[in-house]
């Protein structure tokens, strides 16, 4: 006998409705993160014995850039959603939970726009 309603069973969503989304999400920025961190990491290694100059150079063209975004915005939302599930899995106080859950999403957003706002200034200021 299943407490679950039958249209939650045949969703396969939890209690909170939103479990099936969040697992979504994860793998599928997870597999976004390949090929962009696959990009960066060999845009990099090209550049090993680059000086900033050339870097910045690199940067600051329009795809790279676009990509770089991409990335960050991918890796922010996909450690968001990791954290999430640490503390909601592993803080068993409502309060400290919610805290916990805000303080995440915050600074996630914070270290996003951050590096949006200085990859917008390189791509700019060339």
């Amino acid at each position: 006998m299943s407490l679950r309603s039958p249209l939650g069973r045949v969703l396969g969503r939890g209690a909170a409705g939103e479990g099936t989304s969040h697992w979504w999400q994860q793998r599928v920025t997870a597999i976004a993160l390949i090929p962009l961190a696959l990009w960066f990491i060999t845009g990099l290694l090209r550049r090993h014995a680059a000086m900033y100059v050339e870097i910045y150079d690199w940067l600051s063209r329009p795809w790279p850039a676009l990509l770089a975004t991409l990335l960050v915005l991918t890796l922010a939302w996909h450690s968001k959603l990791g954290v999430q599930v640490v503390i909601e899995d592993y803080v068993h106080g409502k309060g400290a939970k919610t805290a916990l859950l805000l303080l995440s999403a915050y600074l996630h957003a914070i270290a996003a726009l951050a590096c949006v706002l200085a990859l917008l200034r390189l791509a700019l200021n060339s």
